[in-house]
């Protein structure tokens, strides 16, 4: 296959590119910046993409977008959020549909953020939309791919949870106070976690591309979703390391917004992988403690 990937720099595109060429696939990388050979330009910000490298591609796997936790929620990083998700979709999504000989399967990013603060509710794929900015948002995000839909392609939607990896993204902002002994849980601790570690969600997506029968929406998650003082124990002891302490929602409040706080870092979602199982995917990390040692090794 050749594969176009947007976000290949970021955590999970980098895995994914080195994961793909190690299967023996051609990678194209969409970038910014000036392509070099092998490479692809787009910028979404402009409504700029060069189409004509989408031309005897097989599929994109779409994972660019801004950090939702990189910083505080004002007006206008809520707006460069959506433009980043929202509307590269879209771009994409067309380019995709008006592209002769182009590829016509898609793998679009998108969230568990879709279910919104559903305390311990089991969430799977028929489950309802949520509230609130981020469930807005997903499903926003989603509907963008709808000129791929419309033009009769495959399109997969990845409802991805935490991404853990020791090296990037939550956890790793994470493991310096945790290995200082002043990791906590946040809030009462009793807000759902669902996660995945990074080899599975790399994983999943290769499946996901070799699997011709899913479509929609795909709960990228491992199949053990853990409270966050379930996950605060289990880093903690994996660390060798004490959990005693707690941070309060107000303190949360003052540092990040209470917006941020309520949807991002203290709502819950009890996500399960019912299509992904189903389909005969197999989980290298089915549980906390495994997926911790994995990741921590």
């Amino acid at each position: 296959m050749r594969v176009v990937v947007t976000g290949s720099s970021g955590l999970i595109g980098g895995a994914l590119v080195a994961a793909l060429h190690r299967s023996g696939h051609e990678v194209t990388p969409m970038v910014r910046r000036h392509p070099l050979p092998g490479q692809g330009y787009w910028d979404p910000a402009v409504g700029a993409i060069d189409g004509s490298v989408l031309k005897g591609a097989t599929a994109i796997v779409h994972l660019a977008g801004a950090g939702l936790g990189d910083h505080r929620w004002s007006a206008t990083r809520k707006a460069e959020i959506r433009t980043s998700r929202v509307g590269a979709t879209q771009l994409l999504a067309q380019a995709m549909a008006t592209t002769v000989d182009g590829p016509r399967v898609l793998l679009s990013g998108s969230a568990v953020g879709w279910y919104g603060d559903r305390d311990g509710e089991q969430l799977t794929e028929e489950s309802g939309p949520g509230r609130g900015f981020l469930a807005a948002l997903c499903a926003d995000w989603e509907a963008a791919t709808e000129p791929a839909v419309a033009a009769g392609f495959r399109v997969v939607h990845l409802r991805t949870g935490v991404v853990l990896d020791g090296r990037g993204g939550a956890l790793h902002r994470q493991l310096l106070l945790f290995r200082l002994g002043l990791g906590g849980r946040l809030g009462t601790g009793r807000q759902w976690l669902s996660w995945i570690t990074l080899r599975d969600h790399v994983a999943a997506i290769l499946h996901l591309l070799e699997d011709g029968a899913l479509v929609g929406p795909v709960n990228l998650t491992g199949p053990s979703p853990v409270t966050n003082a379930g996950f605060t124990r289990a880093l903690g002891k994996a660390l060798h390391r004490p959990t005693v302490l707690a941070v309060p929602r107000l303190a949360l409040g003052v540092v990040l917004g209470r917006e941020m706080t309520d949807e991002l870092v203290l709502a819950g979602q009890r996500v399960l992988p019912a299509r992904l199982q189903a389909s005969g995917f197999r989980f290298a990390d089915p549980d906390i403690e495994r997926a911790l040692a994995a990741v921590l090794r």
